[in-house]
């Protein structure tokens, strides 16, 4: 059966039960059928089970938790705050706190985003609203800490906890911030936990803060068809200069650049400035209200190109990103899928282009495993010199010994 064949057979969102102001939401920002993963995680959260679910971002995740958790609370009024959900970054969120808005447009349900680099007076707003209580709070793990140490914050009654892109709050270093939070929760409650992987240390954390989940499990989708994936082999040295000249008199105004450490996000923006590129970029040593101000003009092109570390890879969405590169191959090949995924969104074309250097090539033929295909590669052009020659298996990242000394060396 396909899903076209579903939605007439059940009726579309209707076939969950939702509340009529959740369907006024859902129609009017044209929502019809359920994705996937919401036909598969909406039933349980109805029905008050816990849930893990892993799935990427761009599958509908997000609405697959907020509607049903709507209805229960319409359903079911309590004291004080009903929902937290928390987020990694600002940026996400942000953008969960807006799907939420849209789709509680018809309900009598308040919420509340709270995350850092708010001035003193939006700090004293969220302070005053939490002590009343709101229905659901969207909120980073410091922030959230911060308002909880003060004791103000009701959360005796909370129903749903949801923890969204678990995977990397762990990354980050979140767990033990995840782990205070929920010694400030009544045991009695439905947690959602969502991932887009999951290796051992999200599977361990599920055991600690869920009883008996049902899991959802949405396979990795393969990168849009509209993606011209191409792979230049470089030195480091050749990949700013490579990078320029790919760009160079091209029509190509929106352009995001991955790179692996701030460091280097810095560094790489510094050098395309020099070129005359509008260009900035964005790492963990910026504020959040500057962050917020970058992501803005790149949104409104008044910046051609971003450079950015992970912290973009999931859970922003930026439509109509012209070029993706890949300064450094990512370092978990399920990143690769959510960085070009960047480009070609609703059905339009783009490019993605990873640069491989003489260390990356043994975990760039990961990504080309998962995805299920080889991608093109080819060398810089004659001006920048030759670069390595793609071989994963000759091509392994050294070993090194303690303190990064080479195993076997000897100090003659």
């Amino acid at each position: 059966m396909t899903l076209h064949n579903q939605e007439n057979d059940n009726n579309g969102f209707r076939q969950f039960g939702f509340s009529e102001g959740v369907m006024e939401g859902l129609e009017s920002i044209g929502f019809s059928t359920p994705t996937p993963i919401q036909t598969q995680i909406i039933p349980h959260v109805m029905a008050g089970h816990d849930v893990v679910g892993c799935a990427q971002t761009g599958t509908g995740k997000t609405a697959a938790y907020l509607l049903p958790i709507l209805h229960r609370i319409i359903e079911k009024r309590v004291e004080g705050i009903n929902t937290i959900i928390i987020a990694p970054t600002r940026e996400l969120a942000v953008q969960i706190a807006q799907q939420l808005e849209g789709f509680s447009y018809f309900l009598d349900i308040s919420s509340l985003p709270v995350y850092g680099g708010t001035d003193g007076m939006e700090w004293e707003q969220q302070r005053k609203a939490l002590t009343q209580g709101v229905d659901v709070v969207v909120a980073t793990p410091g922030k959230l800490i911060s308002f909880l140490n003060m004791d103000i914050v009701p959360v005796q009654n909370l129903q749903h906890l949801v923890l969204d892109e678990a995977d990397r709050m762990l990354d980050m270093g979140f767990v033990d911030d995840i782990m205070r939070i929920i010694s400030y929760l009544p045991e009695t409650r439905n947690t959602l936990l969502f991932s887009a992987t999951m290796p051992v240390r999200i599977r361990e954390l599920t055991k600690r803060i869920l009883r008996n989940p049902v899991e959802v499990n949405i396979a990795m989708s393969k990168p849009a068809e509209g993606i011209l994936q191409l792979a230049y082999m470089t030195y480091d040295k050749q990949k700013t200069k490579l990078l320029s000249g790919l760009i160079k008199g091209r029509d190509l105004p929106s352009v995001l650049i991955f790179a692996s450490t701030k460091i280097k996000v810095k560094a790489i923006a510094r050098e395309l400035a020099a070129e005359g590129f509008q260009v900035a970029d964005i790492q963990s040593d910026l504020e959040q209200t500057d962050r917020e101000k970058v992501l803005l003009r790149f949104r409104n092109r008044q910046l051609q190109m971003l450079v950015a570390t992970d912290v973009l890879s999931r859970g922003i969405d930026i439509e109509n990103i012209s070029l993706v590169v890949n300064y450094d191959v990512p370092r978990d090949a399920e990143d690769y899928v959510h960085r070009v995924g960047r480009t070609a969104r609703a059905e339009q074309t783009g490019i993605a282009i990873t640069f491989i250097n003489e260390e990356e090539q043994q975990q760039f033929s990961k990504i080309e495993k998962l995805i299920g295909y080889e991608i093109r590669k080819q060398q810089p052009p004659e001006s920048l010199g030759a670069g390595p020659v793609y071989d994963p298996v000759i091509n392994k990242p050294k070993p090194r010994g303690r303190f990064g000394a080479k195993p076997g060396r000897k100090k003659h």
